[in-house]
């Protein structure tokens, strides 16, 4: 009896477990076949880099206004033709304009100067003379003197460098109309200044 009650539930258990396996089987199969189904997901966009960290939308250039603006180092309008030095008084700048073959124009250099108490009148000058090494008429040792004018006052302007490397005071009491420069802007004005350079001052 005992064997027989025996026999008689491990047939139920492995039935159970059959029908238990077919369901399992059957749910896979379900899930496989709604895979096959669905749409496959959208792959994730691109990181690109926004349009500040790529210069803005205008490929870095700027606003329309900024892109119009002068450069301040840019050479002045209206500043004459043909090889010369041209300074501007309101920028106390320079700049040293050559001239090739083609009658076309380039800037060769430009740099900052220190003006004296006294600057000459917007105009056109010419090199009257050069002086490698003395003293200043504010009594500083100075090198590379290119003189181009002489006001009705006896105020003589020329650029130069002072050998300690000092500027004058604009707002000195002593009138003095030199115009400093760097000892290394000071030797480039040498070289191209020569006698007769023409001198172009504009505001």
């Amino acid at each position: 009896m005992a064997r027989h009650t025996s026999g008689s539930g491990s047939g139920f258990f492995v039935t159970a477990l059959t029908a238990a396996a077919l369901a399992v089987v059957a749910f896979f199969a379900y899930q496989a076949s709604a895979a096959e189904d669905r749409p496959a997901a959208a792959a994730p966009p691109s990181e690109s880099p926004s349009a500040d960290a790529a210069g803005g939308q205008d490929g870095g250039q700027g606003s329309g206004e900024d892109a119009d603006e002068p450069s301040p180092t840019a050479l002045p309008e209206d500043s004459g033709a043909g090889r010369r030095v041209v300074y501007a008084l309101e920028q106390r700048r320079v700049w040293l304009v050559d001239t090739d073959e083609d009658g076309g124009e380039q800037v060769t250099g430009t740099f900052e100067v220190f003006p004296s108490s006294v600057s000459p009148e917007p105009g056109e000058y010419a090199v009257t003379s050069r002086n490698p090494a003395g003293t200043g008429s504010d009594g500083v040792p100075m090198e590379h003197a290119v003189i181009f004018h002489q006001d009705a006052d006896g105020v003589v302007f020329g650029f130069s460098a002072a050998t300690d490397g000092s500027t004058p005071d604009p707002d000195g009491e002593q009138r003095t109309g030199g115009i400093r420069q760097s000892r290394a802007d000071g030797a480039a004005m040498w070289q191209f200044a020569e006698a007769g350079t023409t001198v172009v001052v504009v505001p």
